[in-house]
């Protein structure tokens, strides 16, 4: 079998594996958020960036290859990336006491494997619409950090294209496909894969708030990198 290298340790892959499906196959964690095993993927949070030969490349879209040295684990990847959980942070408008996704959300998971301990920029404090219209669905765009997981999740699984993109920059900001521009009046339902592949607690279900005592959630007792080797591991064939 072809093996790359990742931080020394020789990693086996498939043809067709990307770096991030030969990690995750052998248990070494690579920090991510817009990518899912389920679908394409996106190299848009660039929080999987790692240095092949020397270069900067996302994992989640770079294809495993022969004699690749991969760096992963290191001060400068590591800062760079808390950078960007930071810069996360300060785009929306994130108040972890009060969100119900604490202690499931894997922005904050994130925060706390990189030792975030404030956000270090300035924040935005930008104006974004909560579109509570939909019987079971809350979106809550203060939240979103544009991973784009629901409108590839919408469009690939559900075959609804419910959601999108609009805007370029700081501008840019999740909308909704309907006539109105309003969840009640889209074709969502609460059991789409659209809902629940949401990361931070933008895109929330009704009626089922706090069922889980903060403290006792996911990431309050587990690292990110313990769940995703446990959820994603195993070599995902994009």
């Amino acid at each position: 079998m072809k093996t790359i290298t990742i931080d020394g340790r020789s990693i086996p892959f498939e043809e067709g594996q990307t770096i991030m499906d030969a990690a995750l196959a052998a248990d070494v964690y690579i920090p991510h958020l817009c990518h899912n095993p389920e679908f394409t993927p996106h190299g848009s949070c660039k929080l999987c960036n790692v240095k092949v030969n020397g270069r900067t490349c996302s994992a989640c879209t770079m294809l495993a290859a022969e004699g690749q040295d991969v760096i992963n684990n290191s001060k400068e990847l590591n800062d760079a990336r808390r950078a960007i959980t930071q810069m996360l942070f300060v785009e929306g408008n994130h108040i972890c006491p009060g969100c119900e996704k604490s202690g499931n959300c894997q922005l904050q998971a994130l925060g706390y494997h990189f030792n975030m301990l404030d956000a270090h920029f300035p924040y935005f404090y930008p104006r974004r619409e909560v579109d509570a219209s939909h019987p079971d669905v809350l979106l809550d765009r203060d939240r979103c950090i544009l991973c784009e997981l629901c409108v590839r999740a919408s469009r690939d699984v559900d075959h609804k294209n419910v959601f999108d993109i609009a805007g370029r920059g700081i501008n840019a900001h999740l909308i909704v496909n309907s006539a109105t521009g309003k969840l009640a009046d889209s074709v969502l339902e609460v059991d789409d894969k659209a809902v629940e592949v949401c990361p931070v607690g933008a895109i929330l279900v009704k009626h089922h708030g706090y069922e889980v005592p903060i403290g006792q959630r996911l990431y309050d007792h587990h690292d990110i990198a313990e769940i995703s080797l446990m959820t994603e591991g195993g070599g995902s064939d994009e």
